[in-house]
């Protein structure tokens, strides 16, 4: 059974999640008390939004400033996904100090995001200021949940999938509800050149990479970060996928988070399925 956080449905609707959430996670299921299992055990929680139909409920053009969750929303480890939090804090950052990011920064940012090259990350992990920096950006760009990684360790920065969806809306919601504000408009910290640029780095990421809430909307029309990482304490891997997504001509920015995944393999497919049921989900306003 697939059941929301918030906004619970009604019986009927209910009933009609049901039978799509057998269909689609056919491995387990997601639910607010027990997040959905993977054969290895572990977790799994989605996030949606979204972005631009103001009649579907919650969504961000109608004025809802909160995703709709499907599981849990705990803390997860972020492992690489972290790295768009850290690209917008590198912006923001910039900003602040009236400039555009350096050529060596945009030298590290595009690997970064693009093939999610890990010494570029430390390098600029390093610029921000680590976690304090971090979270210091975190709070004009509307997080509420995630604390920055000990020491070098960006990785193990630890999020939920609501505050991935506030991180997301940062970058891609022009309705100007989000918080902080740029003075562009918009209403979000970045302003629309930073924006612009994460977008575009997003929708550029290589092709092996593509993997994750792709799989819920149009390849062609995704933007996405995606994270992996095998803990050394168990053996186990956290395989993460946020991103913004295109169904039918609507967009919706999506989260999903696991962790406890016995292989990398096994983590992208669970991520997969419950990116479109959830989105199935969000889709048909249940």
């Amino acid at each position: 059974m697939l059941k929301r956080l918030r906004s619970l449905p009604s019986p009927r609707r209910a009933g009609a999640l049901l039978a799509c959430a057998v269909t689609l996670l056919s491995a387990g299921a997601l639910g607010a008390a027990a997040p959905a299992q993977a054969q290895s055990g572990g977790r799994v929680t989605a996030a949606v939004l979204p972005l631009d139909d103001p009649g579907r409920p919650g969504g961000a053009a109608g004025g809802g400033h909160e995703p709709t969750v499907y599981g849990e929303d705990a803390p997860y480890d972020t492992a690489s996904i972290i790295k768009v939090d850290i690209l917008a804090t590198a912006l923001l950052q910039a900003q602040d100090a009236g400039r555009a990011l350096t050529a060596q920064e945009r030298a590290y940012a595009e690997p970064m995001i693009r093939h999610s090259d890990n010494a570029a990350a430390n390098a600029l992990w390093r610029r921000i200021g680590r976690a304090p920096g971090l979270e210091a950006a975190n709070k004009r760009l509307g997080l509420t949940a995630t604390k920055g990684g000990p020491g070098a360790k960006w990785g193990l920065t630890q999020t939920t999938a609501s505050d991935q969806i506030r991180l997301l809306r940062a970058v891609f919601d022009t309705s100007g509800s989000t918080s902080g504000g740029s003075g562009d408009g918009t209403g979000s910290a970045l302003n629309a050149a930073s924006r612009a640029y994460i977008r575009s780095l997003m929708n550029q990421v290589s092709a092996d990479q593509a993997w994750g809430v792709s799989a819920a909307g149009s390849p062609s029309a995704t933007a996405l970060k995606n994270g992996w990482l095998q803990r050394s304490t168990s053996g186990l891997w956290d395989v993460n996928s946020v991103g913004r997504i295109t169904v039918d001509g609507h967009r919706y920015l999506v989260a999903v988070l696991s962790d406890g995944n016995a292989s990398m393999s096994e983590g992208v497919s669970l991520v997969q399925r419950t990116a479109r049921a959830a989105v199935s989900s969000a889709a048909s306003g249940h």
